[in-house]
């Protein structure tokens, strides 16, 4: 997880995890939607994951 995808991950949660999948920017997008804090701890979630 390099700085930059953090950075982009708090800045705008969906562009940070645009290369795991079209599944995971949906769900970060309608997270982000709910609410900012939420699409953010998604997209970290989501970066974190080794997969």
């Amino acid at each position: 997880m390099s700085f930059w995808r953090v950075l982009l991950a708090i800045l705008f949660p969906p562009l940070s995890v645009i290369g795991k999948g079209c599944g995971s920017v949906l769900i970060v997008l309608l997270l982000t939607f709910c609410g900012w804090v939420p699409g953010v701890i998604a997209a970290l979630i989501i970066l974190n994951n080794p997969n």
